[in-house]
């Protein structure tokens, strides 16, 4: 037979469920509060009946002492049970409702008493203070039992004291009328009490609700691992609230954004100033994957609202993937000039080889020097006005990419730009994004033609790219170096409407502008102006000589007689 299993035993205690915990404190709040305030409440309410029991007392000692009857009959008779005080006393005592109205002299001999036997005998309670002169309100006991009692001394007509009246209210009404208070306070109490435990149901309700019915150690834990999470994943994430302030900013968020905690209880303008990134956190640019750039870095941002009206946006840094990307585009184009080289490298050699086997060898001769001097001429007329081999460099292979393209890539006879450069390669990236963007303004029209010019004025660099495309409408001058904004279907890797916005933050970041205008002709033409671009000129050489004619293209689309041929 299995064993018996354990009786289970009987866990007494809190609740788990925040409901239940947060229902329970609520009620025992009410209770108390409830029980405190009828406490405080019954206390005073004890004193004000003794106290309206002992000024009733001495209001109907004073009246009875007043009546100039009872003084006379004092003076004249004597302490008998069927004298003139006593019927006085007597009749005022069944008119007021007192439980007793005592007459006595000054030797504290009674002359009324309710109790007929009583009178002629000695009071029960010392009666110096009213024979004294003072009136007297107290509570005390006598023979017929505890009272409330009022003394006033008793004058003649000259004012002078011959004796004293003392009145007693029966202390078991005054206590009567105090416990008849209680069951309707009582009932004040358990209504309050059941208001109460209406409203802290509503408010566990509602905070059940809220909170999905969850524990104390299970929102601890929640919001533990909430911590752990937000700043060991390497995404960023900004919460926002219903008035669009950041209450949330993870660590990866203010690494992306550049921001810190100051952040926190401000706006996203404040935090990151005017620009896109602030109008996509904020809402004001809706959509997925959205992008933005931050200095130097791309991000793409997702932001999604909350049911309490606020938001939550994510960043995702997409710089080195767009590099990739543009690398990979780069390198595409590369390719398919390799290739055209390679086709028109194999057309030169059958011609070399066809007048070699015509023994034309002074032809061939002259031949293979065009060749080799062109492309030396290429060269050397870059390096000649552009000192920087970075730059130079670029210029070139972006020759051979136009080539291929069938569109011509001029030098203008004004670049001249040393060797002084301080950013090389943020020259590079505004020179190549600009370039890329005219190619893919011309290619495929007519007699295409991209002009580039650089030039130093002093430590500044001043950058301007020409095209024959269609150029850029007015009302779109600005909107074109927005982030995300392209007229162009996005590549493969990714999303465009990044480099014009790059190159207007490189320039912005270095005190300079980067704008648009109509060019010469028809076309656009971009400017991009650097201040401080360069380092301090050294000592110039002597002004070089004079320069013959117009500068020729460093690539224009060719067609050789072999290609011709082969095609």
């Amino acid at each position: 037979m299995s064993p018996t299993p354990p009786a289970r035993r009987l866990r007494l205690g809190m609740p788990r469920r925040m409901f239940s915990q947060l229902l329970l404190m609520q009620l025992a709040i009410a209770a108390g509060v409830v029980v405190l305030a009828t406490g405080l409440f019954l206390a005073p309410l004890g004193n004000q009946l003794d106290d309206q029991a002992m000024r009733r007392a001495l209001a109907i000692a004073q009246t009875t002492a007043a009546v100039p009857q009872i003084a006379e009959d004092l003076q004249r008779s004597r302490p008998t049970v069927g004298g003139p005080v006593q019927r006085e006393a007597e009749r005022i005592r069944k008119a007021s409702g007192a439980e007793y109205v005592v007459v006595m002299d000054l030797h504290g001999t009674r002359w009324s008493h309710p109790a007929a036997e009583q009178v002629g005998g000695h009071v029960s309670t010392d009666p110096r203070q009213a024979l004294g002169g003072r009136e007297v309100m107290e509570i005390d006991s006598g023979t017929l039992g505890r009272s409330a009692r009022g003394k006033v001394p008793l004058r003649d007509g000259n004012d002078k004291i011959i004796g004293a009246v003392s009145v007693g209210i029966e202390y078991d009404s005054v206590r009567a009328r105090l416990i008849h208070a209680i069951p309707g306070l009582f009932a004040y109490a358990g209504g309050a009490l059941a208001v109460g435990a209406l409203a802290a149901w509503l408010i566990s309700r509602r905070v059940q609700r809220q909170t999905r019915d969850l524990a104390f150690s299970d929102i601890s834990a929640l919001l533990a691992e909430r911590e752990a999470m937000l700043h060991g994943i390497r995404e960023g994430v900004v919460a926002l609230d219903r008035a669009g302030r950041v209450r949330l900013l993870n660590d990866e968020a203010q690494r992306l954004l550049g921001i810190g905690d100051e952040a926190v209880g401000g706006l996203p303008d404040e935090a990151l100033g005017e620009g896109r990134t602030a109008d996509v956190l904020a809402g004001r640019v809706s959509g997925t994957d959205l992008i933005a750039v931050r200095g130097q870095r791309v991000l793409v941002v997702n932001r999604m609202p909350t049911d309490d009206g606020g938001a939550v946006a994510t960043l995702r840094d997409r710089t080195e993937l767009e590099q990739l990307g543009r690398e990979l585009d780069s390198t595409h184009g590369l390719i398919d000039a390799l290739r055209a080289q390679d086709h028109e490298h194999a057309n030169r050699m059958h011609t070399l080889l066809g007048l070699l086997e015509l023994e034309m060898y002074d032809d061939a001769v002259e031949f293979v020097g065009e060749v080799v001097g062109d492309h030396r001429a290429t060269a050397e007329q870059v390096t000649e006005k552009i000192g920087d081999p970075l730059l130079a460099a670029l210029l070139v292979g972006k020759a051979t990419v136009a080539a291929e393209r069938g569109v011509a890539l001029w030098v203008s006879d004004r670049t001249r730009l040393p060797d002084r450069l301080i950013d090389p390669r943020g020259l590079v990236t505004v020179v190549g994004n600009l370039v890329d963007n005219a190619l893919d303004a011309v290619a495929g029209k007519p007699h295409a033609r991209v002009e580039v010019e650089l030039r130093a004025e002093g430590r500044t660099a001043v950058l301007r790219v020409r095209d024959t495309g269609p150029g850029v409408p007015a009302g779109q001058h600005e909107l074109i170096f927005t982030e995300g904004w392209s007229t162009k279907k996005p590549p493969a890797h990714g999303k465009r409407g990044i480099g014009l916005s790059l190159v207007r933050r490189l320039a912005e970041r270095q005190g300079g502008a980067a704008t648009v205008g109509e060019a010469d002709g028809g076309g656009a033409e971009f400017t991009v102006v650097l201040p401080e671009a360069l380092t301090e000129p050294g000592p110039q050489p002597g002004p070089p000589g004079p320069r013959p004619g117009p500068a020729p293209a460093l690539a224009a689309p060719t067609t050789s007689a072999a290609e011709e041929g082969s095609r």
